[in-house]
């Protein structure tokens, strides 16, 4: 369950792979479970698409934080970050989610935040698409796993699977991509956490697959795109 997962969430993954639309829908949900202050750090600041900081208004309407940039400007490419994501890493009233940017290079972004984080209240999870060129094997997922790790200094606790084709994603891509999550997962020890796919795909999926389903709207894509 989402409001048993540790206090800070921190979501990662490769350039592409969703991870973004995952932590608004995960943050979404954890609204809906929990009462208290909840907030989301948008730590991307290597890719200035499809950034959380887009959806500040609308989460900001639902009691959620939205910590961004410390320049304001929703598409400006410069890698500012503000003081205030430090204050509910070290708050334990807070439940946060922190939206890392893509890869090692965009997780260097936490890494200076490191030494502001209960080592103990933490879940590092690793959001995988098999679809992405990267990603297509448990190897490829297991070398970026292990950049990201080196570079934070943390170690990844759960495994996402997010394997889509956007609007085109069938049933076939996410069983595709929970083949490479259990063979990460076995190879890594890494338990896989959820499977974030659209209700038409959740209903749809066979029983008994490892992790919890997490149905997820594409809040980051318009109808257009």
């Amino acid at each position: 369950m989402i409001k048993e997962d540790k206090r800070v969430r921190i979501i990662t993954g490769h350039y592409g792979s969703g991870k973004t639309e995952c932590a608004v829908n995960y943050v979404i949900k954890l609204r809906e479970m929990i009462e208290g202050p909840i907030a989301i750090g948008d730590l991307d600041v290597v890719n200035p698409y499809f950034r959380t900081r887009e959806k500040k208004e609308l989460l900001e309407a639902r009691g959620i934080q939205v910590i961004d940039s410390s320049i304001n400007g929703r598409c400006v490419d410069v890698p500012a970050l503000s003081p205030a994501i430090v204050a509910p890493l070290k708050n334990s009233d807070y439940n946060y989610v922190v939206d890392l940017g893509g890869d090692h290079v965009g997780s260097r972004a936490f890494a200076r935040f490191i030494g502001d984080l209960d080592k103990d209240d933490y879940d590092m999870f690793f959001v995988i698409n098999a679809n992405r060129e990267e990603t297509t094997t448990a190897e490829g997922v297991i070398e970026h796993i292990g950049k990201i790790e080196y570079t934070t200094g943390i170690k990844v606790t759960g495994l996402i699977n997010n394997t889509h084709m956007v609007r085109e994603t069938t049933v076939e891509d996410v069983l595709k991509g929970q083949e490479i999550a259990k063979e990460v997962s076995r190879v890594k020890g890494i338990p896989i956490r959820y499977i974030a796919c659209t209700g038409d795909i959740a209903g749809r999926l066979p029983e008994g697959l490892d992790g919890e389903v997490l149905e997820i709207e594409m809040i980051m894509r318009e109808d257009w795109m």
